[in-house]
């Protein structure tokens, strides 16, 4: 157990029997009133966003996590393989455990897994930006290329993505993991 004044972004600590992140922290002093830290928190079992106050002397449980990065192999029915980079040993990440950025992997992507002390997956991190290539779109005529309009289009991980309409197929575009957007073209 440690003081929620000694903890920052970025931390995990079990709340309420549950492992949640911290997203925000923020100590505030409110007139004659005694001080607190308002917490936002993420729920790393459910996803749920948590807001709680803790009193500026507060106890939490912090938990020791260790970060490893794992290549992604293949998909199967009830996860996601992957592969330790140094000493090849196989593990199977449940869906939920990626969540919506897991539309993106890709076949040798790197992901960082953080482990709870006690072995457990806590979550397992994409890239925040990754570059795909588009396998189907519809062409462009030479009036949409003029305009500032999207379209739909496929990458090769078999997700729709809304692209500008001037991106054709076989381009490569890099994509936010976190919100699905396109951000721009790659020329290689």
């Amino acid at each position: 157990m440690t003081s929620i004044s000694t903890i920052s972004k970025g931390s995990i600590i079990r709340f309420r029997g549950e492992p949640h992140r911290i997203e925000s922290l923020v100590h505030r002093t409110p007139g004659n009133l005694r001080a607190f830290y308002q917490a936002g928190m993420k729920n790393l079992k459910t996803g749920r966003n948590v807001e709680y106050r803790f009193s500026a002397n507060e106890a939490v449980d912090l938990i020791t996590t260790e970060r490893k990065q794992y290549q992604y192999l293949y998909r199967e029915s009830d996860g996601y393989v992957m592969m330790d980079s140094e000493t090849f040993d196989q593990i199977t990440i449940p869906k939920e455990t990626i969540g919506p950025p897991s539309r993106f992997l890709k076949e040798g992507m790197l992901v960082d897994i953080v482990f709870a002390d006690d072995g457990s997956i806590l979550e397992a991190e994409l890239p925040i930006f990754v570059e795909l290539e588009i396998h189907e779109t519809s062409p462009a005529t030479k009036d949409d290329r003029a305009t500032s309009g999207t379209k739909p289009a496929i990458v090769e991980t078999g997700t729709e993505v809304n692209v500008p309409m001037f991106i054709q197929t076989g381009s490569i575009i890099r994509i936010d993991t976190r919100s699905g957007d396109y951000m721009e073209r790659v020329k290689k």
